[in-house]
C-alpha cells in the first residue's frame, strides 16, 4: 500500500523526508517588503516551501460577514471580516513578484486560491494547490480545482469524517488529481489538548492518501508528535514578528522557532528509522564489549567434567554465550582451562 504522491521532481509519502511548508499566509500584513523578508526567513529555515493566500476581498467574503472571535482576540477594533482581509490583500501582480522572488531564492512557491479567479491566477505559475479548510465543504469549489490536474493539498479543519469523505469524492470523481489530506484544526492558536492526532492514522486507513499536518498550535510540539504518528507533510504558520497587528501572528513562529522545528523534524525523521530491529555497525561493536560470556571461576584440569560451582558469567561478550550455561554443565574440559578464563567451544568436548 502506497501513500504518496508526485509533483514535478518532488515526492511526498512513504519513503520520502517530511515535506515542511512555512505558512506566511497573511501575515505580510499587505506590504510586499513583508513578504519578501518572510521568503528569506522561510529559505534561511530551510524549509521546502512558502506558501501565501491569494485572494480578492471582494470575492471572498461580504461586506457584513463578522469576525471570528480568535480575529477579534487578535484585532484592537472590531471592524468587519471584510475590512480586516482587505488590508490583508496583496494584488495579483504582487504574487507574480513573489514567485519570481521565490525562484530567485531556490525555494517553492504556493498559495492558497480562495475563489476561482484566485485559482486561474494561479494555475500557470503552481506545481500544486493547496485548499484550505473553509472549502473542504465547497464541492463546486474543490471540482474545479481537481479540473486542473494537479496535485491537491486539503485541509480538513472543521470537518467530521463524513465530510472529508464527500471532499475526496468530489476531487477524485474529476480527473486524476493526486491528493494529499492534512489533519486541521481551525483555530487561532489551537489547543494542542484538542489536537486528536490520532486522526492522522485514521484517515490514512480511511482513505489510502497521505496524510500531514497543518498545525496552528502553540509551539512545535504537535507538530513533532504529527510525523511521529506517520504525517508525510507538516504546514506551520510563521512570522517576522509575533507582536505585529494582525489575525494569525500570535499563533505563528518567528524565525528562529522555524529553524528550531524544522531542524526538530529531521532529527524525528532520523530518530525513526526503518523499522527493522537490528543492531547498529556501532552496537555490533559495543556489543562485545558489554554482553557477557560463561567464564571459568576456578581451574578446570583436562579431562574434568565441568560443574556449576566452577562457571560463571561475565563480560565481556567473546566466548560462549549465557544462554549455552545448562548445555555446558556436565561436560567435559578438552584442554586445561585456567581461572578468570573465557570458555569457547574448542575448550570443551
Amino acid at each position: 500500500m502506497s501513500y504518496s504522491i508526485k509533483f514535478g521532481n518532488r515526492r511526498i509519502g512513504n519513503g520520502a523526508p517530511v515535506f515542511i511548508v512555512a505558512e506566511a499566509g497573511v501575515n505580510h500584513n499587505g506590504k510586499i517588503k513583508i513578504a519578501k523578508q518572510l521568503v528569506d526567513d522561510a529559505v534561511a529555515s530551510g524549509v521546502d516551501a512558502v506558501k501565501f493566500q491569494t485572494f480578492k476581498s471582494e470575492m471572498l467574503t461580504t461586506k457584513q460577514a463578522n469576525l471570528a472571535e480568535y480575529q477579534k482576540d487578535q484585532i484592537k477594533e472590531h471592524e468587519s471580516q471584510f475590512d480586516m482581509i482587505k488590508q490583508l490583500e496583496l494584488s495579483y501582480d504582487s504574487f507574480v513578484e513573489l514567485k519570481e522572488y521565490c525562484d530567485k531564492k531556490g525555494i517553492l512557491f504556493l498559495s492558497t486560491p480562495h475563489s476561482s479567479d484566485a485559482v486561474d491566477f494561479l494555475d500557470p505559475i503552481m506545481p500544486a494547490f493547496k485548499i484550505g479548510s473553509g472549502d473542504l465543504t465547497n464541492l463546486p469549489f474543490l471540482r474545479m480545482v481537481a479540473s486542473r490536474g494537479k496535485p491537491i493539498f486539503l485541509s480538513t479543519g472543521m470537518a467530521n469524517l463524513q465530510e472529508v469523505r464527500e471532499a475526496v469524492q468530489a476531487i477524485q470523481e474529476v480527473g486524476k488529481s493526486e491528493l494529499l489530506l492534512l489533519h486541521c484544526l481551525t483555530n487561532y492558536p489551537a489547543d494542542i489538548r484538542d489536537s486528536n492526532l490520532r486522526a492522522i492514522r485514521t484517515m490514512k486507513s480511511e482513505f489510502n492518501l497521505p496524510v500531514g499536518f497543518s498545525d496552528h498550535t502553540m509551539g512545535i510540539a504537535a507538530s513533532i508528535a504529527a510525523v511521529a504518528l506517520g504525517a508525510c507533510m507538516i504546514e506551520k504558520h510563521f512570522t517576522t514578528n509575533r507582536n505585529l497587528p494582525g489575525p494569525d501572528h500570535k499563533a505563528s513562529l518567528e524565525p528562529e522557532q522555524l529553524t528550531e522545528l524544522v531542524e526538530t523534524i529531521r532529527n524525528t525523521e532520523a530518530a525513526l528509522g526503518t523499522g527493522l530491529k537490528e543492531p547498529t555497525e556501532q552496537e555490533i561493536k559495543i556489543r562485545e564489549i558489554v554482553r557477557k560470556s560463561i567464564v571459568s571461576v576456578k581451574t578446570i584440569p583436562k579431562g574434568a567434567v565441568i560443574t556449576q560451582d566452577m562457571i560463571d558469567i561475565k563480560r565481556p561478550g567473546l566466548g560462549i554465550p549465557p544462554k549455552f550455561y545448562n548445555d555446558i554443565i556436565g561436560r567435559k574440559a578438552i584442554k586445561a582451562i585456567q581461572e578468570d578464563s573465557i570458555l569457547t567451544w574448542d575448550m570443551i568436548d
